[in-house]
């Protein structure tokens, strides 16, 4: 049975993980994001990864070899809560995949939101869930906190899922 598992990349590595995961033949999903940027006065919109570090890869946990993953050049380790490998639903991936351009690329929106204001998910699998704002990031996504099986959990989002509750 194949599940899609996390793998944690190098520092800006997650292209070069990407490209040497799938010569050794693994199927793998790099979320991308176009970001507005000024530079010299001028618009742009670059392309970088949604998940800075991170990227997805497919794999069988009965015919599947993972002893080369870890030692795959740009790749840091593979995802684990204790000794089990982190298990990301399909969901996951299919509402990631239903937001990308015909380019594989999604559009991130930046909204008003304050330190500490109390939000909650619109869409996506974790819609419903209520959280906390606690900040943009320096690459134009928003960090949340919100409660995940009992446990507070920091996620970082698109802003444009989100709304207000209070």
């Amino acid at each position: 049975m194949k599940n899609w598992y996390l793998v944690y990349t190098k520092p800006q590595g997650e292209e070069l993980a990407k490209v040497n995961l799938e010569r050794q033949g693994f199927e793998t999903y790099l979320p991308l994001v176009g970001i507005r940027r000024r530079r010299l006065g001028r618009g742009r919109i670059s392309i970088e990864p949604l998940f800075p570090r991170y990227l997805f890869i497919h794999l069988n946990t009965e015919t599947d070899n993972w002893l080369p993953i870890r030692s795959t050049i740009g790749v840091t380790k593979l995802i684990r809560f204790g000794m089990t490998p982190a298990i990301v639903p399909d969901l996951l991936i299919g509402a990631l995949r239903e937001r990308e351009d015909a380019q594989g690329v999604q559009d991130v929106k930046i909204g008003d939101y304050k330190q500490g204001e109390k939000v909650r998910v619109l869409e996506g699998p974790m819609m419903g869930f209520e959280g906390i704002f606690l900040a943009k990031t320096s690459r134009d996504r928003v960090i949340v906190l919100l409660d995940i099986v009992g446990k507070s959990t920091r996620v970082k989002l698109d802003i444009g899922k989100l709304e207000s509750t209070a």
